[in-house]
Order: C-alpha cells, then sequence, then structure tokens
C-alpha cells in the first residue's frame, strides 16, 4: 500500500467488548465495519451537507490485508484516502493502527460504486467530487 498522503482523513475510536470473538481478539468481520466507517466519515465530511441525500455509495469489493489483532478497549486509528476514481467507481485506502504503539493492524483496499439512492443505479463521479475526494 502506498503512504499515507496529506489529504487523507482519520478518526479514532476503542475497540467494544462485543467486537472480540472467542480466540480473545477482534473478529475480522469487525475490520469490515471499521473500513466502512471511516469511509462513511470521509465522505460525510467533504459532501456538501445539502448533497448527502443526492448520492450513496456501495462497497464492490473489499481487499484486506490482518496484520496484528486488537483487543477490547484498545483505541485504533482508521485513516482513509481515496486512489484511482473512474466512471462510477473510486478505489479507497484504508489503514488501521493501534493508537497506543502506532502498530499496522489492517491495510484495507475497497472499490466503491456511487449510486442514485432513488433508481439504485450507477452514477458518473463528477469532476468537483474528485475534487472533494481528491484536493490538489
Amino acid at each position: 500500500m502506498s503512504d499515507v498522503p496529506a489529504n487523507s482523513f482519520s478518526h479514532e475510536f476503542q475497540v467494544p467488548a462485543s467486537a472480540i470473538d472467542a480466540l480473545g481478539h477482534a473478529n475480522n468481520v469487525e475490520y469490515v465495519r471499521w473500513v466502512q466507517d471511516v469511509s462513511g466519515a470521509h465522505w460525510y465530511t467533504i459532501c456538501p451537507a445539502e448533497k448527502h441525500d443526492a448520492y450513496i455509495w456501495v462497497v464492490r469489493e473489499h481487499r484486506i490485508r490482518y496484520k496484528q489483532s486488537a483487543f477490547a478497549d484498545e483505541t485504533l486509528r482508521a485513516t482513509t484516502w481515496v486512489g484511482e476514481t473512474s466512471g462510477a467507481t473510486s478505489l479507497r485506502l484504508t489503514t488501521i493502527t493501534r493508537v497506543a504503539d502506532d502498530v499496522l493492524l489492517c491495510e484495507a483496499e475497497t472499490t466503491w460504486v456511487l449510486l442514485d439512492p432513488k433508481s439504485g443505479r450507477p452514477v458518473r463521479v463528477t469532476p468537483e467530487m474528485v475534487e472533494w475526494l481528491r484536493p490538489s
């Protein structure tokens, strides 16, 4: 995965006890949730409020590499940024690190598709949106 660009978006969160599986660490499904959560938070930060209901992003594909385990009550940082955008799709890259020691726990590459929420059909990412997603 490439270096984190200056225009990335991050948020921190605590691993809840409900995320822990039978092996005593965060279940892999939780990482998928965290990747989706930071992606959504980023979109709502950059997309003007009056346009929030005009579009919806859905996942076409997740590729996740698990590096280390996360445990209950640890504080994690999810960082995301947008890579290539073409047509109705956008590649989003995400890392999840443990705040206490900055250890990389997970890397993800997710292909998102932009939809019109009323029709459910894909819509092209406009040049204006590309500027929101990948500011110069």
